[in-house]
């Protein structure tokens, strides 16, 4: 089992920026790549930015040059840093980690951009 706790959402204005945090706790050795989601309201979740292990990373088109997902394996934290939010980030994300083939997810923490 390993568990996920997300924090650092909130309301900011377009341009601003925003870090999301999400803390493992558990069977974090068998973790191997952590992620984080999005899920706006009427639309599907979707993949926003995932770091694997060996620190690879890749992100969705509409986040690219803007968000930066990185991990402290001491801190078993992996972080969303958003730059330049736009209304169109704004959603619950969720953060996500695959850890022995099982896939957990975290509570989701709100992100509301204003224009």
């Amino acid at each position: 089992q390993v568990q996920l706790v997300e924090s650092g959402g909130g309301l900011v204005q377009a341009g601003g920026s925003l870090r999301l945090s999400c803390a493992f706790s558990g069977n974090i050795f068998r973790i191997n790549t952590m992620g984080w989601y999005r899920q706006a309201p009427g639309k599907q979740r979707e993949l926003v930015a995932r770091i694997t292990s060996a620190g690879s990373t890749n992100y969705a088109d509409s986040v690219k040059g803007r968000f930066t997902i990185s991990r402290d394996n001491a801190k078993n934290t992996v972080y969303l840093q958003m730059n330049s939010l736009e209304p169109g980030d704004t959603a619950v994300y969720y953060c996500n980690c695959i850890a022995g083939g099982l896939t957990y997810w975290g509570q989701g923490t709100q992100v509301t951009i204003t224009s």
